[in-house]
């Protein structure tokens, strides 16, 4: 049952139905992304698509979907056999929105696991400074990065000067049968205090899977884009009984000098340090088999008609082999009305 009404969804996402009124035009919107990877030597390709969809429905409830279709490219034997490709797809989410009023969204259906900020806000392809996603992502999101269930959201204190935002979810047991839509039993939530003149935000995540070996993560993130400065700064710390570990980055981009059009105003340098302290060892977990440390370094480049030109270069440290980490990404974002002629 659960497959046939989430195909039904899809099936409405996709033809695009007319569900408001004139001012409530549905959306697609999304990623197309080339990149090639070099890592311990050995070289992969891997085109990516990943388109949003939103449909509004009058002004309280809202369809959000998306998904991402990827292809891996290898060669056998490092760089010396023939081509070989593994092509993926998977529903990040699929979720019908009730917005009540500015302190409270109830979502029901298969949303992005809300344990820290890079899951929810960082994971489109479009928005990574570093393609590679950061090592402690699988703490808080071990079963999936994706939960089927229901979740509530909002803003419990809203004022000029502080805002206190809250989510809380549960996650039903989803097996591989109902195919895309696999998900761990677990329930969680988050908390966040923003300070709008400072553009500071600090929280807290927290989730209990609820089975298997029961076990608890926790998490602290943080995020601050000053406004005398084109300065994106954000970091994680969790901790589970397989490991803990933190992330934090900073981008500068070059706008001050000559304007965000300039040559030089495109330009955005960006740096990553990691570090992971492996706990209980577990083969599923999706974190590293040894205590690791990496450091990334790279520039974005932003041309016009949303296009972007990213290349990294990482170095990572680990009992297992110290190894580099080249990367170069071609990515194009799209907005359009899902209907043509339709208006926003």
């Amino acid at each position: 049952m659960l497959k046939k009404a989430s195909l039904f969804v899809l099936l409405m996402l996709c033809g695009g139905l007319r569900l408001g009124a004139q001012s409530n035009t549905p959306v697609i919107s999304g990623g197309l992304q080339y990149e090639s990877t070099t890592a311990g030597g050995v070289t992969t390709m891997q085109p990516v698509i990943q388109p949003v969809v939103l449909i509004p429905i009058g002004d309280h409830w809202l369809i959000e979907s998306r998904a991402t279709f990827d292809e891996f490219i290898f060669r056998e034997d490092g760089d010396s056999g023939p081509y070989h490709a593994l092509t993926f797809s998977t529903v990040d989410y699929l979720q019908l929105d009730y917005i009540a009023n500015p302190h409270l969204t109830i979502s029901v259906g298969r949303f992005l696991t809300p344990f820290g900020i890079f899951n929810e806000r960082l994971s489109p392809v479009w928005l990574r400074n570093f393609q590679d996603v950061p090592l402690i992502l699988p703490i808080g999101t071990i079963t999936s990065a994706s939960s089927d269930g229901a979740m509530v959201r909002g803003s419990l204190i809203s004022r000029k000067d502080l805002e206190l935002n809250y989510t809380a979810y549960f996650s039903a047991l989803s097996t591989s049968t109902t195919n895309k839509f696999e998900a761990g039993r677990a329930a969680g939530g988050r908390v966040g205090v923003f300070l709008p003149r400072a553009r500071l935000e600090i929280g807290m995540s927290y989730q209990k899977l609820l089975e298997d070996q029961r076990q608890n993560s926790v998490g602290v993130h943080f995020a601050w884009q000053p406004y005398r400065a084109p300065l994106d700064i954000k970091g994680e710390y969790a901790h589970s009984r397989n490991g803990q570990g933190y992330w934090a980055e900073a981008g500068y981009r070059f706008s001050q000098f000559r304007g965000e059009d300039s040559w030089l105003g495109r330009l955005q340098p960006i740096g990553r340090v990691q570090q992971f302290d492996r706990g209980t060892f577990s083969p599923i977990d999706g974190l590293p088999g040894a205590d690791t440390r990496q450091v990334d370094f790279g520039l974005n480049y932003y041309l016009p008609h949303n296009v972007r030109l990213n290349t990294s270069y990482g170095r990572q440290f680990s009992p297992l082999g110290n190894s580099n980490i080249w990367n170069f990404e071609v990515t194009y974002r799209f907005l359009s009305p899902l209907i043509p002629g339709g208006s926003n």
